[in-house]
């Protein structure tokens, strides 16, 4: 049992790398790295110039993989930043609290629906909880971060600094199965939009400039409730989303009051054809993200 699991293993983690996607192993029955972290670190072979991570060591080399996985049963991990992909977490509800709640998928659906866009057909593994990951190919040029909540409730993504678990590894829990889509499609465009990185802060605003930064505060409320009015139908919640996370900065550096943006963008949001309930989930969701990431940049400043 233990040599055909550690076959089929090595199918999986081959079949991977085949698709092009940097494969580094999971400790046996686990999703935890199994490579040795920075305080282990021995400093010779790939380290001897410094501690490599996984995401560092992660290969699609066939004899790598195969001198890896013929001794041990580890799980596989798939490096996602240096594979090129952008895999879309939907996780199920935790606990017995979240019963009734929808589930990952079922956010992402709705989400989908009100972008004007069917849900994404590609390259679709079932998790060991019963979630799903969606695999897309990244954007030329764009390295993308990791998100936790950003696009919705129990929707993560996996980029660059992060992992997920291939098809084909198993845990206590259940394995991971491919379910559809032979290839990994492009990020959707409306999608990409939600992800791209909001702007870094610079540090808090001088007094000399406050004003200036003010006046610039005011510019840009007034051109980003524009562009959300104008949103074309099925752009029209990724632009009030990128709307909220461009203004939640000016609400953590205090130069609008979070009052004033969520009423100019509730009736720019309004106007450009999204109900009452769309503009407040989408508001609170990204402003909160917002306000809390640029607060944090500013006091490490």
């Amino acid at each position: 049992m233990t040599h055909d699991l550690r076959t089929a293993l090595l199918r999986a983690a081959l079949d991977a790398a085949a698709r092009g996607w940097h494969v580094f192993p999971l400790r046996p029955g686990t999703k935890r790295p199994a490579l040795h972290g920075t305080a282990a670190c021995p400093g010779i072979g790939e380290c001897a110039r410094g501690h490599r991570k996984w995401e560092q060591r992660a290969t699609t080399d066939p004899d790598r993989i195969q001198a890896a996985w013929s001794r041990t049963p580890f799980n596989v991990g798939i490096a996602t930043g240096p594979s090129g992909l952008v895999v879309v977490d939907l996780d199920m509800p935790k606990d017995n609290s979240s019963a009734g709640a929808p589930d990952g998928a079922t956010t992402f659906a709705a989400l989908c629906e009100r972008a004007g866009h069917p849900v994404p057909n590609t390259y679709r593994t079932r998790t060991a909880s019963g979630g799903q990951h969606l695999h897309f190919t990244a954007p030329d040029g764009i390295r993308l971060s990791n998100t936790a909540g950003t696009i919705g409730e129990l929707i993560d993504t996996r980029a660059w600094g992060g992992y997920v678990v291939a098809a084909g590894s198993i845990t206590p829990t259940g394995a991971y199965e491919a379910l559809s889509g032979s290839v990994a499609a492009p990020l959707p465009a409306w999608l990409h939009s939600i992800l791209e990185p909001a702007p870094r802060a610079p540090q808090a605003p001088s007094t000399a400039i406050a004003g200036q930064s003010r006046r610039y505060a005011d510019v840009a409320l007034t051109i980003e409730t524009r562009n959300v009015a104008a949103a074309q139908l099925g752009a029209r919640e990724a632009a009030l989303f990128r709307a909220a996370r461009a203004l939640g900065r000016f609400v953590a550096w205090g130069d609008l009051s979070r009052s004033v943006v969520e009423q100019a963008l509730q009736e720019a949001g309004e106007a450009g054809g999204l109900t009452v309930a769309e503009c407040r989930s989408t508001l609170r969701s990204s402003l909160n993200w917002s306000i809390t990431h640029n607060s944090a940049c500013r006091d490490a400043a």
